[in-house]
């Protein structure tokens, strides 16, 4: 499984070969990812202005394509966090990659012959939605594989760095190369998604989760999602994001900010969708080499609090350098919760459920990103973007508040060290449970 043994004095998750193409699968594709979804908001936003519809009406538009993306994710997540368990989750990755480079040539195809629509764009969003549903359940469930458990924290550190530098560099190819040649941010993402089909095949075999005997596929997935409810680490980690970013996602609106309320154009929403970002990266950068060992429960709440606070002052901000550095700080405190969400998740969970637990997970965060979009557009075309942004940041704070009560373990859990139940037993412990 691993060229490194758990008690090695290298800890770098980057010395096992299986990790390093998996790592580089990981950033090209999220660098392809986040240029066409940047475009696709930014195209979406234009053409309703352009066809005459007010910055509210607009806003709706936006609510559109996230709720597009997420209605496919939410129905086909319990099948996708099953398949993960059940099939080759490199095989699985490498399709989903294949379709979202069909998107890209597609989008490219279409803004280069100047025919792009609200109704094409409106597709892509729901073509993505279904690609979505599978690809991330396959890739979270193959990086424990990829590793020793000794390593884990590394690796989900290095993994969160790969994704947001893609968060980082993806804006900014999609912003500046759009206001060169409007199809190239596309047609750079159809490569991007290459690279990252050529890194996948590259990973070695696996292990693959032993299969559960005697169980239908419908039961194997209510199991998984019967396990996030009853281990209330995990499901009050995975639902203190749920509702926190649900509430307040202000990423949707960034067209509206960089158009009508901030007015600096296309690079500068390359620029506000990179801020979040570079903070998150430099965060995920700090854990990999420092990671985190003590409080990790209350650090993930007072983390979420903080990102609540960040997007109240962004919504009210009318400077660019303020705007910008809130979002800084958004990016950072949400990867702050994300490094320590994540680790509880990975290491509270057994292998032979982890695809369908990552699926359960895949599906919260999906609905606080796209389903979040689609409440901040349309709670900005009810009450205006400022507002809309604004009200969800007291939002996030609020729900710490409360899940600090309902969920007292995140208030009490100081390590990432997971249940004696979930440690495998050494060889030695295993010959002396066969012994009589």
């Amino acid at each position: 499984m691993s060229e490194i043994s758990p008690t090695s004095p290298d800890t770098s998750p980057l010395r096992i070969a299986n990790f390093r193409a998996y790592w580089v699968a990981r950033l090209s594709m999220t660098l392809a990812q986040y240029a066409m979804m940047l475009i696709i908001g930014w195209q979406t936003y234009n053409i309703a202005r352009d066809a005459g519809l007010g910055v509210a009406e607009a806003s709706g538009q936006l609510a559109l394509i996230g709720l597009l993306q997420f209605v496919p994710l939410f129905l086909l997540t319990p099948f996708s966090g099953w398949a993960a368990d059940h099939f080759d989750r490199r095989n699985i990755a490498r399709l989903t990659v294949l379709a979202q480079l069909g998107c890209a040539a597609a989008l490219a195809w279409f803004t280069w012959s100047e025919t792009i629509s609200l109704l094409s764009l409106f597709s892509v969003a729901i073509v993505l939605g279904i690609v979505r549903a599978f690809n991330g359940p396959a890739l979270s469930a193959l990086a424990p594989n990829l590793v020793p458990k000794a390593i884990l924290p590394n690796a989900i550190a290095l993994s969160s760095i790969a994704w947001q530098t893609g968060m980082i560099v993806g804006p900014a190819i999609g912003g500046y190369l759009h206001a060169i040649v409007p199809a190239l941010p596309y047609a750079v993402a159809g490569v991007l998604f290459a690279v990252s089909i050529t890194a996948l095949s590259l990973i070695g075999k696996v292990p693959q989760p032993a299969r559960a005997a005697n169980k239908r596929p419908i039961h194997q997935m209510v199991e998984g999602l019967r396990y996030v409810v009853r281990n209330k680490m995990v499901l009050g980690a995975i639902t203190l994001d749920l509702f926190a970013v649900f509430l307040a996602g202000a990423t949707a609106l960034f067209p509206v900010y960089a158009r009508d309320i901030l007015e600096v154009g296309e690079t500068g929403l390359a620029q506000l969708a990179m801020a979040p970002a570079v903070g998150a990266t430099l965060t995920a950068l700090w854990f990999s080499f420092r990671p985190l060992k003590n409080n990790v429960g209350p650090l993930m709440l007072i983390a979420v609090a903080v990102f609540g606070v960040a997007t109240i002052v962004f919504g009210m901000s009318k400077s660019m350098p303020l705007s910008l550095a809130m979002l800084f700080i958004v990016g950072a405190a949400d990867m702050f919760s994300v490094y320590i969400r994540q680790s509880l998740i990975q290491l509270h969970t057994p292998d032979d459920k982890r695809g369908r637990v990552s699926s359960v997970s895949l599906l919260t965060i999906s609905a606080s990103n796209e389903f979040g979009d689609f409440f901040s557009g349309s709670l900005a075309f009810l009450i205006g973007p400022v507002a809309a942004v604004v009200t969800g940041g007291i939002g996030a704070i609020v729900t710490v508040g409360l899940w600090a009560r309902i969920f007292p373990v995140l208030r009490t859990t100081r390590t990432f060290d997971p249940p004696d139940e979930l440690v495998e037993p050494t060889p030695e412990e295993k010959l002396q449970e066969q012994m009589p």
